[in-house]
Order: structure tokens, then C-alpha cells, then sequence
């Protein structure tokens, strides 16, 4: 999902960089593959990203933050994904049927 730099705080670089590099030291807190690396499971190099845990970017607590493989990353926000291609879909429903 792309950022939109509006739903972060000015500081985020700092704490994103924070959780990926100080405190998960450079590996996803949730498999432990590390940065950089291949993943042990995909093969594909890992790249480090920040999770959301209650999916609000405006929540930017450190307890709210994960560090996250993409595997891992993907996997968590798949159920919220799901959620709202439904929600989109049916919304479009909506609007297409009262149209008529």
C-alpha cells in the first residue's frame, strides 16, 4: 500500500528507521528474516517494512509498530484488504443500483 504522506507524522523516517534497524535489529519481528537477505521460505530478498498493528497511520505509537518482512507484512493486512474490496465492491452496488 503506498504511503500518503499526510497520514504520517514529519518524523516518521526517524521511526521507521527506529524499528527496523534499533529495535528488530534488522530482521522481521514476527519470522526473523533478516534485512537484505533472501527469506528463508520466498527466496526473495527481504526488504524491511513498518507495520501498522491496529492499522490506523495515525496510531504511530512504538508499541503500535512492527517491523515486517514483505511475507509477513502482506499477510498481516490481508484480512483488512479482504475487508475492504468488499466494502468497496458493495458501496459500488449501492450507488449502481440507485442510479437506476
Amino acid at each position: 500500500m503506498p504511503i500518503i504522506r499526510e497520514n504520517y507524522p514529519e518524523d516518521w523516517e526517524l521511526r521507521s528507521q527506529f524499528i527496523r534497524f534499533y529495535r528488530a535489529r534488522n530482521k522481521c519481528e514476527f519470522c526473523g528474516a533478516e534485512n537484505y537477505m533472501p527469506h528463508p521460505q520466498t527466496g526473495s530478498k527481504v526488504i524491511l517494512t513498518v507495520a501498522h498493528l491496529d492499522h490506523n497511520t495515525q496510531n504511530n505509537s512504538f508499541f503500535n509498530l512492527a517491523a515486517l518482512c514483505q511475507k509477513c507484512h502482506n499477510n498481516y493486512d490481508q484480512t483488512k484488504r479482504i475487508a475492504n474490496r468488499r466494502a468497496k465492491r458493495t458501496r459500488f452496488q449501492i450507488k449502481l443500483f440507485s442510479e437506476t
